[in-house]
């Protein structure tokens, strides 16, 4: 089975974006403000944007089951207050459950999280119990920037999080580290603020003892890890300047990387560095980088590719594509061993 870690609901119906429009003007002028019961998204209009889009390409590329959350510009938690993100949160998560009914044996949900900046992220916690234990997702979306480009918040290793790493550890579900839509002009969001986020993350990790009190969280880092990489010489440094241990004793057995790498030197060297258990295949279809590369004829984010090219071994290639994802996603595993797979 070919399990791709990433996917955002992208391609939703264009009521989504008009409602959220209207809620956005609605913080300025009240009287605008919409309903959530306003919003009305057919099974037929859901179905249609699947099958066209995210269910076609799987179905060419040949991968099998996406974990499939509300997508990641759109979380935009630097607009509005806590109640915006909540019920924004509420609504898309609700489309992503309503997806994976439709296509049990294609997707499987995980949460976007009500941040809202410098609102205590113990506010995120029903709406993460509610997506584990009504929808059966299997994992959150946690952004570690909600301000939107400007870092206002303390690193992933301080006490503000621990209220949902606490969660996190209670259902035995991961968080992909994922930040949303820049709002500061020095960073343009898919292509400076994501690969930012991702390589802050890890570092905060590095500098902290995170895991010794969490020994059992599990944190997924998008993009291939962005820089780290490319700097795994680096990081090994600063971990040993820092008198931390190695870092496959101190980060590895919690941290863990996608193919979200849109080329194969990028894939060549991802699997070359980091231990192949850490390593999930992923490919964000449809997403930052959506064209053919002229190069090779072929999608950039058509990852597959990338990993049957890559010099590993067949055991290799089936933990990247299957065996990770199940460790890594308890709950994941669990629901397909309920179908006999």
């Amino acid at each position: 089975m070919i399990i791709d870690c990433h996917g955002h609901y992208t391609t939703a119906p264009k009521a989504l974006e008009a409602w959220r429009n209207r809620q956005i003007a609605g913080l300025e002028d009240p009287s605008v403000a919409p309903r959530a019961s306003e919003l009305k998204i057919s099974d037929d209009e859901l179905r249609e944007t699947i099958e066209q889009n995210q269910l076609r390409l799987m179905k060419e590329r040949g991968s099998d089951l996406t974990i499939f959350s509300p997508r990641a510009s759109f979380m935009a938690h630097h607009i509005g207050d806590f109640n915006a993100s909540s019920t924004w949160a509420a609504i898309c998560n609700e489309l992503c459950y309503r997806v994976a009914q439709l296509f049990p044996d294609n997707f499987i949900g995980a949460a976007m999280l009500p941040q809202s900046p410098g609102v205590d992220p113990k506010t995120c916690v029903p709406e993460l119990e509610r997506c584990v234990k009504e929808y059966g997702f299997v994992g959150i979306n946690l952004n570690p920037d909600p301000s939107g480009g400007h870092w206002k918040e303390p690193p992933l290793s301080d006490r503000h999080w621990y209220p949902i790493y606490e969660k996190m550890v209670e259902h035995d579900i991961p968080a992909m580290v994922h930040v949303s839509t820049s709002c500061n002009a020095c960073f343009h969001t898919t292509g400076a603020h994501y690969l930012n986020a991702d390589t802050t993350a890890f570092m905060q990790c590095l500098t902290s003892d995170l895991f010794k009190d969490f020994p059992t969280l599990k944190f997924v880092i998008p993009h291939g890890g962005g820089a780290v990489p490319y700097h795994w010489g680096r990081f090994r440094g600063l971990a040993q300047e820092l008198k931390k241990p190695l870092l496959k004793d101190h980060l590895l057995n919690n941290i863990f990387f996608d193919t979200c790498v849109y080329h194969q030197p990028g894939i060549d060297l991802l699997t070359k560095v980091i231990p192949v258990d850490n390593v999930l295949f992923a490919s964000e279809m449809i997403g930052a980088v959506r064209g053919i590369d002229p190069e090779t004829g072929h999608y950039y984010d058509d990852t597959r590719r990338y990993i049957e090219t890559a010099n590993i071994s067949a055991e290799d290639r089936f933990k990247i594509f299957e065996a990770n994802a199940r460790r890594v996603y308890p709950r994941l595993d669990a629901a397909l061993k309920a179908k006999g797979l």
